[in-house]
C-alpha cells in the first residue's frame, strides 16, 4: 500500500527541518579529577519473592535449663557445698557469669553472691556458684 498524500508531506516536513538545521554533535564532558567517581544511581528498597529462612529463628537459645547442664557430686564438690556454702555445676561453654546467676535464682530460688567459672581440660565450663549466707548449699 503506498502512503498517503498527508503523512508525504509530513515527513517532507521533518526532511527539511533536518536540513535546514545544523548536525549537533554530542559535547564531551570536561573533567576535572583524576579519580572516575561512579553515578548515583536508583537504589530501590528490597522486596522479597519469598522468605529466605523457611522458619524464624528461636528467641533465645540459651534458656535455663540449657545453661546448667548438671551438677558436679564430686567428693571435693560436696566438701565446698558443706564448707564454704558453694554449689559446683556444668554449664554450657558460651554462658556468662551473669547468665548463670540469673538460671540458679530461677531454678533453685536461691540468692548467689558470687560465681567463679573454668574451663576443664576435657573442654566443658564448670561453675562454683557461692550462695549468699541466708541460704544453705545443703538445702539445694
Amino acid at each position: 500500500m503506498a502512503p498517503k498524500k498527508s503523512e508525504k508531506k509530513a515527513d517532507a516536513g521533518k526532511v527539511a527541518k533536518a536540513v535546514k538545521s545544523s548536525v549537533s554533535r554530542k559535547v564531551k564532558k570536561i573533567r576535572t579529577k583524576v579519580r572516575f567517581y561512579k553515578p548515583k544511581t536508583l537504589s530501590k528498597a528490597r522486596d522479597p519473592k519469598y522468605p529466605r529462612k523457611s522458619v524464624e529463628s528461636r528467641g533465645d537459645k540459651l534458656d535455663k535449663y540449657r545453661i546448667i547442664q548438671c551438677p558436679v557430686t564430686t567428693e571435693s564438690a560436696m566438701k565446698k557445698i558443706e564448707e564454704i556454702n558453694t554449689l559446683v555445676f556444668l554449664v554450657d561453654i558460651n554462658a556468662t557469669k551473669p547468665k548463670i546467676k540469673e538460671a540458679i535464682r530461677q531454678l533453685y530460688d536461691v540468692q548467689c553472691a558470687k560465681v567463679n567459672t573454668l574451663i576443664r581440660p576435657d573442654g566443658r565450663k564448670k561453675a562454683y556458684v557461692h550462695l549468699t549466707p541466708d541460704y544453705d548449699a545443703l538445702d539445694v
